[in-house]
């Protein structure tokens, strides 16, 4: 019975070792990565608070990728949109669907930049799938002022 008992404790104690490793485990959320290091993170209610991506002193060359997180599931008819401060849509990508729950959506800083209109420097950025089909607004994305290569503003 102690045998029973000591290898069922070890196992319980192995499986919460290796969850403690995982960096997501569950629920909805996202990451906005620049040039692969990771800028923006947010998971279940942190979502409610849009926040500001800060972009000016990024290269027109640097890659912003997008990682969505919908509880497990495989994500269909990805599209990430950008929409002007009148919410009025200026861009989409479409994205082919993948096989993993965590496909990226890329795109170069310079399609960014060529949105920029005017003194309307803030842009929107949202994220719809099937499994999410009225959208999520994701941050507020700003091309003018700040000082780092790419920061997150509250």
């Amino acid at each position: 019975m102690r045998s029973i008992i000591s290898k069922t404790f070890t196992l319980a104690a192995i499986a919460a070792t290796l969850l403690s490793f995982t960096t997501h485990f569950g629920g909805e959320g996202f990451e906005i990565s620049l040039n692969g290091k990771v800028v923006l993170k947010q998971y279940n209610k942190e979502l409610e608070e849009i926040k500001t991506l800060q972009l000016s002193s990024a290269s027109p060359d640097d890659l912003l990728t997008i990682r969505y997180y919908h509880c497990g599931k495989v994500a269909k008819n990805r599209i990430v949109t950008i929409k002007d401060g009148q919410n009025k849509i200026i861009k989409e990508w479409r994205f082919k669907d993948v096989t993993t729950p965590m496909g990226e959506m890329s795109c170069k800083v310079q399609e960014l930049l060529n949105l920029k209109k005017g003194s309307d420097q803030v842009l929107k950025l949202y994220y719809a799938s099937s499994e999410l089909p009225e959208g999520r607004q994701l941050a507020t994305v700003s091309l003018t002022g700040g000082q780092d290569h790419a920061a997150v503003i509250k």
